[in-house]
């Protein structure tokens, strides 16, 4: 299915856009989205693969959403390179991407709110108040713009995945969520955008998170309870790295509530802070034909 139509073309406008995908949708094409922040890394072009793969035309749209930052967040610094990214969208084969303002997405400020539900108050959202919100607030625009028949999310930002795969279901929106597993560096260090911001020592020290994740599977299939396992993941990491963990949680999945034995899907993930830079990963394992981990291709 999935044919390169049209060289690449770059817009900054929702009205250029929309012509573009319009007259692909009256030639009958599918359409692939991927929204991102910038900044490339392979994890945004593996949402890129697995869309190219899935439709005629894929979208990406680069847009640091300010709405989701909150006060002392890194709006500012978070990292930008416009060239770099068309030339790597280019090349893993995007053929619209999408690249406005703030002004151009948010031009009026109606007072209208999103406020996501009881999932947005565990992992990061418990210390980041107002971040799911913005986060809700571009999925609808973006989606509401693009009008994708798939849209494509990374495993990695786990509760962000969940939020808006239980956002696109309760608010009938006309795109189905794709779930695409989370991109590792050798050492199994998770790919961020964030991660140029980790000195020498904290990059050699950063795979822990992995590693205590692993540990915590490992107690898990033997029978510890979720406290147990939160703690053996806790100590490992404290012992082995000089991080601060804001959170290691056990939880069910997509809930995001206390894990009760029942739950098809579980996630253990937490949230690990290197001077500035805050580092998420999670594991996520279903229960399918007995637990296995399900979220990483290197697992």
């Amino acid at each position: 299915m999935a044919i390169n139509t049209i060289e690449m073309t770059t817009v900054h406008t929702i009205e250029a856009l929309q012509g573009l995908i319009d007259r692909n949708k009256q030639e009958g094409r599918t359409v692939g989205f991927v929204p991102t922040m910038g900044f490339l890394h392979e994890g945004h072009l593996s949402l890129v693969s697995q869309a190219r793969k899935d439709n005629d035309l894929v979208v990406m749209s680069i847009f640091v959403n300010p709405a989701q930052f909150g006060p002392g967040e890194d709006l500012e610094a978070y990292p930008r390179d416009a060239q770099r990214d068309a030339q790597l969208a280019g090349s893993a084969g995007v053929d619209i991407l999408f690249m406005p303002t703030p002004e151009e997405m948010y031009p009026h400020e109606g007072g209208i709110k999103i406020v996501p539900g009881p999932q947005a108050s565990a992992l990061c959202g418990a210390s980041r108040p107002g971040h799911f919100d913005g986060v809700l607030k571009v999925v609808l625009k973006l989606v509401n713009i693009v009008n994708p028949d798939c849209s494509y999310f990374g495993m990695k930002d786990a509760q962000q995945l969940a939020i808006i795969e239980t956002f696109v279901r309760d608010f009938n929106l006309r795109t189905s969520i794709v779930r695409v597993p989370t991109v590792r560096e050798q050492d199994g260090l998770a790919k961020s955008s964030r991660n140029v911001f980790l000195t020498a020592k904290e990059r050699e020290e950063a795979p822990v998170i992995q590693q205590a994740l692993q540990k915590g599977v490992a107690v898990f299939n033997d029978g510890a309870s979720s406290e147990q396992i939160e703690k053996i993941v806790a100590d490992f990491i404290t012992i082995n790295n000089l991080g601060v963990i804001d959170y290691v949680s056990l939880l069910a999945y997509p809930a995001l509530t206390k894990y009760d034995g029942t739950s098809k899907e579980i996630i253990l993930a937490c949230a690990v802070k290197f001077g500035k830079t805050r580092l998420i990963d999670n594991i996520i394992m279903s229960t399918k034909d007995g637990f296995h981990v399900q979220n990483d291709d290197e697992q």
